[in-house]
């Protein structure tokens, strides 16, 4: 396992005079400020932002243009097709479009390209197929900003084509390459006075949807209906959750509380989820990767179909068998990680960028364990599986290491790549995996501090300051997620009063704890309860990093801390 340095957060601030201002705890005041959030108007967006405070769909560059084509075509009865994605962001962007065109009368159908016949984005053949289909309007959503050559043909063959992505522009030097489409939405791209670019594709087609309805007259809350698929795709996609994004999850979670949605509803049954307490950790680790294990081991077609069923039998069956695929994806990614750890202990524990041959492995689950192998030797990680014409790879990367820069300087060993400095995919010939790797060790730069994984710690602060009033102020921070992490707290030489450890696979230790003033707290740590033992010998001293909650069972409410990470100091 990688080693990890604690870090204290020092950005400073007039905690107290927040913590007046808002009437809130000074330590909530602390972690806001580590947040990045600054001055009265952010701070007051981050606590009490509403659906009031999202940015108008106008801002978009192209948006009017857009609005405009789609409104003909409407009105001219002409047949548009949606091309999405087979990822979650691809299929939610997908159904937002989909129910939206059809609620205007629009003569709308979709596809979906598959991933592993015809990978990323739209294709040479999925034009063809709608010419075939005597398609009119093709209109992308959460893919096309890069499909300069595609998008042509399609206009060659007389379609008008509108774009709708969230991916960065391709560049020549400092200019942009945007494709040759009527109308190009893209918070990305130059000129665009969008004030957050870094929104998901389904947020952009639901942008599109939300300029459309206010075009149409449609009322705004058949609008915010839509709102919950927004959110489970900028989870789902792992945007920051910061600015606008933290507004859309916050109220989209509440709206799927509720969701009238038939498919979602038989999700959450088979996942054994309450959708009342729904979080979005439930949407970043139970629900996301079901929509998107049809994706990976089938077809995308699949959670799109759940998504759209009205009928509870159907909608049932294909929750049912979305669950099954992603239990069948969950084995099969342990078996291959668990490979995949073997040869990064033994064959190559020396490289500093480890590349990772799989020949048999699912190409689909490439990124999965690349960033499994990331998390476990905090390395840069490229795991590469055969498919049927090359070798296949995807990469998960280290702070430290720009993955696209770098996959850059060794080009000409590659068929093609493309990604950004934290992930990356790409292809290249069998017989060129070793000099691949090599060249990448050579050239990686990185140093044995980089290997060094930091948990940055909000604020240090003994466990007798801890109140229930705390604890639930606390919760006006959510929702946490990337960009917006769950606030972690510290004290050293914590005393340890009693001590065992439960569960039938001896994986949870319970504690007793007891803070400076001698008064008890209860902590609970999630690890391996015999190894923990045996590194304690006995010892009652102990430094943790933890997040305090609140423990409900059986009807009381007590005070525990979760402890995230601890070392036991000499005593």
């Amino acid at each position: 396992m990688a080693e990890q340095i604690w870090m204290l957060q020092t950005k400073r601030a007039d905690f107290d005079g927040i913590a007046r201002q808002f009437g809130i705890d000074p330590v909530t005041a602390r972690v806001i400020r580590n947040r990045g959030i600054e001055g009265q108007e952010n701070i007051e967006r981050y606590l009490y932002g509403n659906l009031d405070g999202l940015y108008s769909p106008w801002l978009l560059k192209d948006m009017r243009l857009a609005v405009d084509v789609l409104k003909e075509k409407l009105a001219e009865g002409q047949k548009i097709r949606i091309v999405g994605d087979y990822d979650i962001d691809g299929v939610c962007a997908t159904y937002i479009l989909y129910q939206a065109l059809k609620r205007l009368g629009g003569r709308v159908d979709y596809a979906i390209p598959d991933r592993i016949k015809d990978g990323y984005g739209i294709n040479e053949s999925m034009i063809q197929a709608a010419k075939e289909d005597e398609i009119d309007t093709m209109l992308t959503c959460d893919n096309g900003i890069s499909a300069f050559s595609q998008i042509q043909l399609a206009r060659e063959f007389g379609m008008t084509v509108v774009v709708t992505d969230h991916h960065e522009v391709p560049m020549d030097g400092e200019r942009e390459i945007l494709p040759p489409a009527d109308a190009v939405i893209d918070p990305k791209q130059k000129g665009c006075s969008y004030p957050f670019s870094e929104i998901c594709g389904a947020v952009v087609a639901y942008k599109l949807v939300w300029a459309l309805y206010e075009e149409f007259g449609v009322s705004r809350e058949e609008w915010l209906e839509l709102l919950e698929f927004a959110a489970i795709a900028t989870v789902g996609d792992v945007m920051k959750l910061q600015d606008e994004n933290r507004i859309i999850v916050k109220y989209g979670l509440k709206k799927l509380g509720r969701t009238k949605n038939v498919g979602l509803r038989k999700l959450a049954e088979k996942t054994n989820l309450d959708l009342k307490n729904i979080t979005a950790y439930h949407i970043g680790f139970v629900i996301g990767p079901c929509l998107n294990a049809g994706g990976r081991l089938q077809t995308a077609k699949l959670a799109l179909s759940m998504l759209l069923s009205e009928d509870e039998d159907e909608a049932e069956t294909l929750a049912q068998e979305l669950k099954e695929l992603n239990d069948m994806r969950k084995d099969m990614t342990e078996q291959w990680t668990a490979e995949a750890k073997v040869l990064a202990d033994t064959q190559y524990r020396d490289d500093k960028v480890l590349v990772i041959f799989l020949p048999e492995c699912h190409e689909s689950l490439a990124g999965i364990i690349a960033g499994r192998l990331r998390e476990y030797c905090q390395k840069p990680a490229i795991v590469l599986t055969r498919s049927e014409e090359a070798v296949k790879g995807s990469g998960r990367s280290i702070e430290a290491y720009h993955m696209f820069q770098k996959l850059s300087e060794v080009k000409e060993l590659m068929l093609k790549f493309g990604g950004h400095p934290m992930a990356a995919g790409l292809s290249l010939l069998e017989e060129n995996i070793d000099a691949f790797r090599r060249q990448l060790n050579e050239k990686s730069g990185l140093t044995e501090e980089d290997f060094k994984a930091k948990l940055w710690i909000d604020v240090p602060m003994p466990i007798d300051y801890i109140r229930e009033r705390l604890v639930e102020e606390l919760k006006i921070l959510e929702p946490f997620g990337q960009g917006n992490e769950k606030p972690l707290f510290a004290q050293k030489k914590v005393r340890i009063r009693s001590c065992r450890i439960i569960g039938k696979n001896k994986n949870v230790v319970k504690m007793v704890l007891e803070g400076s003033s001698g008064m008890p707290m209860d902590g609970i740590l999630f690890t391996d309860g015999i190894a923990f033992e045996e590194e304690r010998k006995g010892r009652t001293l102990m430094d943790i990093i933890y997040y305090p909650e609140i423990n409900e069972y059986n009807g009381n409410r007590s005070l525990q801390v979760v402890i995230r990470n601890y070392k036991f100091p000499s005593e």
